[in-house]
């Protein structure tokens, strides 16, 4: 069976979404097509929270008339070759498709180092984007009572945190001094271990898994490098994900040093008619302007939504200029959030900085009902002044203030072009004006500036 559309999208999560939505939005007149294997699929995000908060995966799945309803056609079925050259792909089910443009948003996959010994043993699950693997896994997890994470990113957080509420026995093993640490500096990584803690979560941190053990083909002990064992009903490997590009390397395209399909500003391949978003994309930092393997679902709807826009004309105010890496997460009901740079990496990376921060409320008065304190802190590029990150934790409201906080990043905005902002308040809504957390710690931030251009200077420091 033949058919010919002007744009093919490979893959239909959230980046082969977003890529189709917007491509028939800017281009009506062109038919659009989004291949993909699942029939559901899953919001990624949502993802852990299918183990706790909500009663299962079929809480946690993007509608299809998102799809449909954006006048975008969808076919169930899996792309298998991709032919550049004749503009055609073949799918499992031996559909041929003749297509102008080609979108490839195949995501990721999860990382399971080949050097794991029992990683194949039973009761050993990867958190993917699958539906089905996913609600297998939450229906033979039910009856595990001690349960080993290994990973301390988001994704092992976030399953911690979820997997406590249902009485289970956690130990969450990360090889790095703190959890998150790739996100947040120490400060933040320790408050967020202590509320893990608190919640009865059990921490090994700077410790690496040796090798997973089992008994009757079914996993029972993990084994650290220091000697310890952890007994293990069952094991979570959150161990990060690598992009799949299997599809694009059979059909000769370019790959980066981290494996990710090789894309310009415009999220175009070396062929300008095939672009390629999300995670299966190379990705570099807005700041630092160093290739990354950051994976988000936020910058790759941003990428697709740029796709978008140029399939079929080039505008030069429609590009990606780098992730800014805005991240957050709740772990015992406390936001934590951070944007653009933490202090650590700015420094490695040959920047000199200056950090403060504020601890204010998020409502005002703080009698208000529901009131929670709130923590900004700002990391500034001291020479120039330049806002190179940020984090908040408190209520919910700090999800919506660090992209706040990532729009200043990406505007190039100086400390001085904050302080002076406008910001509007409310008492059930935000900090008092006279305190409002964000502008209080660009205040702090300057005043640091300040003493430390005084003390270049040669002015005497004043006591206290």
């Amino acid at each position: 069976m033949k058919k010919s559309v002007d744009v093919l999208v490979i893959g239909g999560s959230a980046a082969g979404i977003a890529a189709a939505t917007t491509g028939k939005a800017f281009y009506a007149d062109k038919s659009f097509m989004v291949v993909r294997k699942e029939r559901e699929a899953v919001v990624p995000c949502g993802i852990p929270y299918i183990f706790g908060t909500l009663k299962g995966v079929e809480q946690n799945v993007i509608p299809n008339a998102h799809i449909e309803g954006a006048g975008v056609e969808l076919v169930i079925d899996e792309v298998v070759s991709l032919d550049r050259e004749t503009k055609t792909a073949l799918t499992a089910n031996g559909l041929e498709i003749s297509f102008d443009k080609v979108v490839i948003a195949t995501g990721s996959q999860p990382r399971v180092p080949g050097w794991l010994k029992g990683r194949d043993l039973q009761n050993v699950f990867t958190i993917p984007k699958d539906r089905n693997y996913l609600a297998d896994v939450r229906e033979r997890i039910e009856p595990c009572e001690k349960i080993v994470i290994i990973g301390g990113g988001f994704i092992g957080v976030e399953m911690a945190d979820e997997l406590i509420k249902k009485g289970k026995q956690i130990t969450l093993v990360e090889v790095l001094p703190h959890v998150l640490s790739l996100a947040f500096d120490s400060d933040l990584s320790l408050k967020a271990e202590g509320i893990l803690k608190e919640r009865g979560v059990t921490l090994r941190t700077n410790e690496k898994v040796l090798a997973l053990e089992g008994e009757g083909g079914v996993v029972r002990r993990v084994m650290l490098e220091g000697g310890d064992t952890l007994q293990a009903d069952a094991v979570i490997l959150a161990m990060g994900y690598a992009p799949n590009v299997a599809l694009a390397e059979k059909a000769g395209m370019k790959l980066n040093e981290l494996g990710a399909i090789k894309v310009d500003e415009y999220m175009r391949t070396a062929d300008k008619d095939v672009f390629a978003v999300g995670d299966c994309a190379e990705k570099f930092s807005f700041i630092t302007r160093i290739v990354k393997g950051l994976m988000l679902a936020s910058t790759a709807v941003s990428e697709a939504r740029i796709a978008g826009m140029n399939l079929f004309g080039l505008s030069r105010l429609r590009t990606f200029g780098g992730t800014i890496a805005i991240f957050s997460t709740a772990i015992g009901g406390i936001t934590f959030a951070a944007a653009g740079v933490t202090e650590d990496l700015a420094r490695e990376r040959g920047f000199d900085v200056v950090s403060a921060g504020f601890e204010g409320i998020d409502k005002h008065p703080k009698t208000m009902p529901g009131t929670a304190a709130q923590f900004v802190k700002l990391i500034v590029n001291r020479e120039s002044g330049l806002v190179l990150g940020g984090a908040v934790t408190g209520g919910v409201s700090a999800g919506e203030l660090i992209n706040v906080i990532g729009v200043i990043i990406e505007s190039k905005m100086t400390i001085n072009e904050l302080l002076t902002m406008q910001f509007g308040t409310h008492p059930l809504l935000t900090g008092p004006p006279t305190g409002y957390p964000l502008l209080k710690a660009a205040e702090a931030v300057e005043i640091k500036l300040r003493h430390l251009d005084r003390c270049v200077c040669g002015a005497p420091e004043k006591a206290g």
